[in-house]
């Protein structure tokens, strides 16, 4: 048998990461119709049909999602590869984008571990909601970014999955209002809507008290028992009451935590930062916690 060509591999993922065959062109260096051959030999070497039709929009078909799924590997493999065997010390700048919810949880881990094994690489970050990270990824304005992600933010590489938590002060009773207070990410905010929908679906009166990009501010709220919110179970604090079934709340769904990268030509930098994040944040091959009643525990302390 034939091995697939890591180029086609790298081309594919060009054309997934920036949404288009003409914008994977100019990363790859090629023309576009050197692409457009290239995809038709790599499903040729498949057997089967990478992308399926959607008006102007680039989609993977089912087998076109699994084949990009190893494309990564395989070339972020063989960067490794290539990197072990090289005396060459990484340097130069390469641009993170985090949301506010996981730089105080994550950026500090990631950040020490990352200098301390490439002190020469300089690395600016820049923490704005997911969305506002997806437009600068689209438009070259940052090398990578740790995302909340859902499907209509098209593929990335998940790497860590929490539950979603209702959460209030340990110390006062705000829950138990009617109707309920809460305090919440704007209105394109994915886990706005989610706890929105679910109140509803039970018929729960609710209304909105503080609403804010800021995870700190939505977190200072909920502390001082002014409203409840919903976080993630790794940004859960100190003073902090997770709610359940026994108080009324419905479940809510889990965070999938993902990177995307940008249209950096830097690849050996930019592998390096996503490798070290990946290591860092990975919770896919380990066991979900069991229950929220220990984080519960946990966080009343």
């Amino acid at each position: 048998m034939h091995l697939i060509d890591i180029d086609q591999l790298k081309t594919l993922i060009a054309i997934i990461d920036s949404g288009s065959f003409t914008k994977a062109a100019d990363i790859v260096h090629k023309t576009q119709s050197a692409v457009s051959m290239q995809m038709k030999r790599l499903e040729e070497r498949v057997g089967r049909p990478i992308f399926g039709k959607d008006g102007r929009a680039v989609r993977l078909t089912e087998d076109g999602k699994r084949l990009l799924d190893y494309a990564r590997r395989i070339v972020r493999l063989s960067h490794e590869c290539v990197t072990s065997f090289s005396d060459a010390v990484l340097s130069g700048r390469v641009r993170l984008g985090v949301p506010d919810d996981y730089a105080d949880r994550y950026l500090p881990e990631i950040l020490a571990g990352f200098t301390h094994s490439n002190p020469k690489v300089e690395v600016t970050v820049m923490c704005e909601p997911t969305p506002m990270l997806m437009e600068r990824i689209h438009s070259g304005d940052l090398d990578l970014a740790i995302i909340t992600h859902d499907q209509e933010r098209g593929p990335a590489e998940i790497i860590r999955q929490e539950r979603l938590l209702w959460v209030t002060s340990a110390r006062h009773a705000v829950h138990e209002e009617t109707p309920l207070p809460l305090a919440l990410g704007r209105p394109t905010c994915n886990w706005r809507r989610a706890a929105t929908d679910r109140l509803d679906s039970i018929g729960r009166p609710f209304r909105l008290l503080y609403s804010s990009w800021n995870s700190s501010a939505v977190g200072a709220a909920i502390s001082a028992g002014l409203a409840v919110g919903v976080l993630p179970e790794s940004a859960i604090r100190s003073g902090m009451r997770v709610l359940g079934a026994c108080d009324g709340f419905p479940a809510m769904p889990s965070v999938k935590i993902a990177i995307v990268r940008g249209r950096s030509e830097d690849f050996p930098l930019v592998d390096a930062l996503a490798g070290h994040i990946r290591q860092s944040l990975d919770n896919l091959s380990g066991r979900e916690p069991e229950a929220a009643p220990a984080i519960q525990a946990l966080a009343a302390e």
